[in-house]
């Protein structure tokens, strides 16, 4: 990551027999093709698998993962971004 990217939040934790990692910086400049000032990663890992995924990775932009499909994604904010994110986990744990 840039060294003038600001880390807005990093938290990594068990969760319902798998790991969450949440990683979100402000950036400079957007993320190509991205419009707005962030880049974050997001994951849920249980048994070595990718349950449930969400980056804005540089040309490719926002999106998601559930289980094995990628989906594009609608960034309306941070908050909304953690909103999402756990509510596909809650799916995915059911």
């Amino acid at each position: 990551m840039s060294a003038n990217a600001d880390l807005l939040y990093r938290e990594k934790r068990s969760y319902a027999g798998g790991v969450v990692e949440l990683v979100v910086w402000r950036v400079p400049e957007p993320v190509p093709p991205s419009e707005h000032p962030f880049k974050y990663r997001l994951v849920y890992v249980r048994d070595g698998k990718r349950l449930v995924g969400y980056d804005n990775e540089r040309g490719k932009g926002d999106h998601r993962h559930v289980g094995k499909t990628e989906l594009p994604y609608l960034f309306v904010d941070e908050i909304r971004l953690l909103e999402d994110f756990w509510q596909d986990v809650l799916e995915a744990t059911k």
